[in-house]
């Protein structure tokens, strides 16, 4: 699993108000981007939301979740929106990602958010693939959440609707385009991979609603039930089993994405993340992980620190190369275990050493432990052979460094 970090994002919106986002983004590689679309009337910062998009984070997953027009830190009036407008605010971000970022390939949406994705989807080209979840397969579904007011609204025109702790206005108009709208009318003609998730005991959006929305959907197309999960996913682990799921199903979709950079043996690269002061992405080859400074240098403890992965070079080459000793002499010394520390130490306190400008010198201290059931003999010439362990040489020699700008050819 990745570290992830989130950093603020705005936009323009359909109706030209400036739109408030999330980007929750590995620390490491991207394997691709996503769209996330939130439930009627909650926000990017609902519990479920938030867990669902850093979750999927964590699997390399970069994922923009973002406040429809008129709710959470989004500008604009609720009460001018409708549908439609929610569908055009998923295009507008997705419009956005693209020229900032990477047009993203895969939409996901929760509840009235899931419906919104759906209608969306034909016009987004770049995703692959689509996720509905909890999602009503009639955007009039949602009228249910306010069923007391409807009269008043179709009577005055609006009405002031209490849900949950906020009060917000809900004009006719919103009514009048929730009853045009079929989320299902022209989905068949969707050419994209369709996951629906849906909770068979959820009391707010029906589970028939994900077998209408399913049988429209053209293969290929899944469902996945979310078994005992409540409408909004408040429960950690639903959220998680819910971001796990997709990223496992959506991967038969996605490209692989080669680094161009990892060609060749012993290249690394390594790159601020921006999360902290000294916090770097080290990636190597295939593998990747972090590199920082303890908290009392200024850094925040999330990877060794350059000179103990240096130790660790020493360490597990000096491992190697013994192991190779050993299979070579066919001798069976159990397990080796190889300690190292680190120190700046004074020259005249260093045995065989030359004294320095400075007065001080680097020292690595050691210490092989050959776990078997061997002889004095055979532990004395493991230390002998420890000396040839490539990284020790490198060490003791004075290697050659060479610094360029990458804007050299």
């Amino acid at each position: 699993m990745l570290k992830t970090t989130s950093e603020r994002v705005t936009f323009t919106g359909s109706t030209g108000e400036t739109i408030a986002g999330k980007l929750d983004k590995p620390i490491g590689p991207i394997r691709a981007y996503a769209l996330y679309a939130h439930c009627f009337t909650c926000t990017k910062e609902f519990i479920g939301s938030r867990s669902i998009c850093q979750e999927l984070a964590s699997h390399g997953i970069a994922i923009l979740r973002f406040d429809f027009t008129g709710l959470g830190s989004s500008q604009g009036e609720f009460g001018e929106t409708n549908f439609c407008s929610n569908v055009e605010d998923l295009i507008k971000a997705a419009e956005f990602m693209q020229s900032e970022l990477e047009a993203p390939q895969m939409l996901i949406g929760h509840s009235l958010g899931g419906a919104a994705v759906l209608a969306a989807s034909k016009q987004i080209e770049s995703a692959k693939v689509v996720i509905s979840i909890a999602a009503p397969a009639d955007a009039d579904h949602v009228i249910h959440n306010f069923a007391d007011y409807v009269d008043e609204i179709e009577t005055n025109g609006f009405a002031e609707v209490k849900l949950g702790r906020r009060t917000l206005t809900i004009r006719k108009q919103f009514l009048d385009d929730l009853y045009a709208q079929n989320v299902t009318k022209d989905l068949g003609n969707v050419r994209k991979a369709f996951l629906i998730m849906h909770s068979p005991t959820d009391d707010t959006v029906g589970i028939e609603n994900a077998s209408r929305i399913y049988n429209a959907a053209k293969h290929p197309k899944s469902f996945i039930s979310l078994d005992n999960a409540d409408h909004l996913l408040t429960k950690a682990e639903d959220a998680a089993y819910v971001a796990a799921t997709i990223h496992s199903w959506a991967s038969r979709y996605l490209p692989h994405k080669e680094d161009k950079t990892q060609k060749w043996e012993g290249h690394v690269a390594v790159s601020e993340t921006g999360a902290s002061k000294f916090q770097n992405w080290v990636q190597a080859g295939p593998h990747g992980f972090m590199a920082d400074e303890p908290k009392s240098y200024g850094g925040t403890e999330t990877g060794p620190t350059p000179y103990n992965l240096l130790a660790a070079a020493l360490g597990a080459c000096t491992s190697m190369t013994l192991r190779n000793y050993a299979s070579l002499k066919d001798i069976d010394v159990g397990r080796i275990k190889v300690e190292v520390e680190y120190s700046n130490i004074h020259s005249e306190d260093c045995e065989n050493c030359q004294e320095t400008q400075t007065g001080k010198i680097d020292q690595f201290e050691r210490r092989i432990e050959i776990q078997g059931d061997v002889d004095e003999a055979v532990k004395k010439r493991m230390l002998q052979i420890a000396d040839r362990c490539p990284v020790h040489k490198t060490l003791e020699n004075n290697a050659h460094i060479i610094t360029r700008s990458v804007d050299e050819s």
